[in-house]
């Protein structure tokens, strides 16, 4: 294992998102992120038809594609990097999308408790 690998919130070697749709700020399929990204997208989420309608009333559209920024749009069912603070929001409005926590980067533990992300976590 490569120590200088990000790690998940469980502690261990990060894992990947999603690839198809290619997610990630950096679009590598990983949520990790960096000084560009003001939204911290780190948390690794299975998208919902109620969390799309949610964000979208929040006024971020996740459901429309946009071909000039080859964003597919979402669907329920895709996994997606989500800002850690959005999935915050939802939790608080009862509505957070299920979590994959080995592809969830430990920053998030910076906006959302473990045990919240566990409530939430997809089961394998």
């Amino acid at each position: 294992m490569n120590p200088n690998a990000d790690k998940n919130v469980l502690g261990t070697e990060l894992q990947i998102c999603c690839t198809s749709p290619m997610t990630g700020f950096f679009r590598t399929g990983v949520c990790v992120t960096g000084s560009q990204d003001r939204g911290t997208h780190v948390v690794c989420a299975r998208m919902t038809a109620e969390f799309l309608t949610f964000t979208k009333s929040q006024g971020n559209d996740l459901s429309t594609p946009v071909p000039g920024s080859s964003f597919p749009g979402l669907n329920p069912g895709d996994k997606w990097c989500l800002c850690a603070s959005r999935w915050k929001q939802a939790l608080d409005a009862g509505v957070a999308p299920p979590v994959d926590l080995m592809a969830t980067h430990e920053a998030a533990l910076k906006f959302v408790s473990l045990a919240d992300l566990q409530q939430q976590a997809i089961s394998l």
